[in-house]
C-alpha cells in the first residue's frame, strides 16, 4: 500500500508498505479522510523518531474484521481514535481518562497518511465508532481532534452565558469558537494575526475578532464593557499569547492552555496576582476520552458545528507533503483533509 512516510516537515515521500496483517479482535480499515493536525508538525516532538507515518484524525471503512468482533462488519463506516485509555487505573476511575498511561502509549498500524491501518483490539473495543450516513467521510475525520476540544472546555469549567476569549483561530481555534457557540456562551472574541482566519471566526460563532498584534486585553475590555474574559483558550503557541491571556482574564475567569509551546518556553508568573486576590484558575487539557469522542460524533452529527465550513484544501495522498507545507506556512489554508485513495 501507499503511504506518505514522514522524514520533516519538508520530506513527506510516497512510500509502499505491506498491508498490516490483522490479528484476533482487530480491524483493517481503508482510510478515506485523514485530517492534519497542527501537532503533526511539531518536528521537535518526533525528531528522534523518524521516518515516521504520522496522521491520526482519521474516518474509513471497514476492510477486514478480526476473529471475535462482533461489533462491526466488512464494508462499515468508521471512526477511529488512535488514543484509547485503559478505563480501570486511577486517572481513569477519577475521570482523567486523558493522562492514563495507556492512552498515551496506543496508537494504530501505520498511521492515517496510508492507504489502511490495522486497529490494534483496545482501539476497536474503545475506539472505534459507527459513522452516521448522514456524516461523510471527512466530518468523521474532525471526531477526534473537536473530542479535545470539548474535554478541554470540560476540564475548564466551561459554563453558558460565559465570555470567552480564544487566542489563535487556526483550526483548534475555530473549534473552541465553534463549541463555545453551540453549547451557549456568552460573548465568544477571537483573534489572531491573518485576517481571512478572524474572518472565518466571525462566521462561525465568534461576535468580534482581534488582530493579534492589537492590544488584546484592552481590546477585550472595550468590546465586554471593562471587563476581562470569564474563560481564555490559548490556542496558539507563541509566548505572547500566554501574556495576553494573563492580562485578558477576568477576576474569578479561567485560562486553559490548550496550546504547547516548544519546550524551553518559560512565563514570569505573578502568583499574587492570580492566585490570591483575582481567583484565576489556570487549567490545561490533552486528548478526548471515549465520551468525548461520543459526544464530538453526535454534534457533528446534529449539525451543530459546521465543521466542513472549516475545509481548505483536499489532497491526495501524494500531496501530503505539500498539505504539511500549508499548515506549517498558512496562507490561505485552515484546515487541511488528506484522501488516502486519490
Amino acid at each position: 500500500m501507499r503511504v506518505a512516510m514522514y522524514y520533516s516537515n519538508r520530506d513527506l515521500r510516497l512510500e509502499e508498505m505491506p498491508v498490516p496483517e490483522i490479528g484476533p479482535g482487530e480491524l483493517l480499515v481503508r482510510i478515506e479522510a485523514s485530517g492534519i493536525c497542527g501537532s503533526d508538525v511539531m518536528e521537535w516532538y518526533r525528531a528522534d523518531k523518524v521516518p515516521l507515518v504520522l496522521g491520526h484524525e482519521i474516518a474509513g471503512q471497514v476492510e477486514k474484521v478480526g476473529e471475535g468482533v462482533s461489533r462491526f462488519r466488512q464494508g462499515d463506516r468508521v471512526v477511529v481514535t488512535h488514543h484509547v485509555p485503559c478505563m480501570s487505573c486511577h486517572y481513569c476511575v477519577t475521570g482523567y481518562e486523558t493522562v492514563c498511561d495507556t492512552l498515551r502509549t496506543t496508537s494504530f498500524d501505520p498511521g492515517g497518511f496510508a492507504e489502511y491501518v490495522r486497529v490494534p483490539a483496545i482501539n476497536v473495543d474503545r475506539g472505534t465508532f459507527h459513522l452516521p450516513d448522514s456524516v461523510s467521510y471527512e466530518e468523521g475525520s474532525f471526531v477526534e481532534p473537536l473530542a479535545c476540544v470539548l474535554r478541554g472546555q470540560r476540564q475548564a469549567n466551561f459554563q453558558p452565558a460565559q465570555s470567552v476569549l480564544v487566542i489563535g483561530s487556526g483550526i483548534s481555534g475555530l473549534l473552541h469558537v465553534m463549541a463555545a457557540a453551540a453549547r451557549g456562551a456568552g460573548r465568544i472574541v477571537a483573534t489572531d494575526v491573518l485576517d481571512y482566519r478572524l474572518a472565518a471566526a466571525t462566521t462561525l460563532g465568534a461576535e468580534d475578532a482581534i488582530s493579534a498584534l492589537d492590544d488584546v486585553p484592552a481590546a477585550f475590555r472595550r468590546i465586554n464593557g471593562g471587563r476581562g474574559a470569564d474563560l481564555v483558550i490559548v490556542c496558539a503557541g507563541a509566548p505572547q499569547a500566554i501574556e495576553q491571556a494573563l492580562a485578558a482574564v477576568a477576576r474569578s475567569g479561567t485560562i486553559l492552555f490548550f496550546a504547547t509551546t516548544k519546550p524551553e518556553v518559560s512565563i514570569p508568573l505573578a502568583v499574587n496576582k492570580f492566585f490570591w486576590r483575582n481567583e484565576v484558575t489556570l487549567t490545561s487539557s490533552y486528548a478526548g476520552g471515549p465520551a468525548d469522542c461520543k459526544m464530538a460524533l453526535e454534534l457533528i452529527r446534529a449539525g451543530r458545528l459546521p465543521v466542513s465550513r472549516t475545509i481548505t484544501h483536499r489532497l491526495p495522498l501524494a500531496e501530503t507533503g505539500r498539505g504539511f507545507d500549508l499548515v506549517v506556512n498558512p496562507k490561505d489554508s485552515i484546515k487541511v483533509i488528506v484522501e488516502p485513495q486519490k
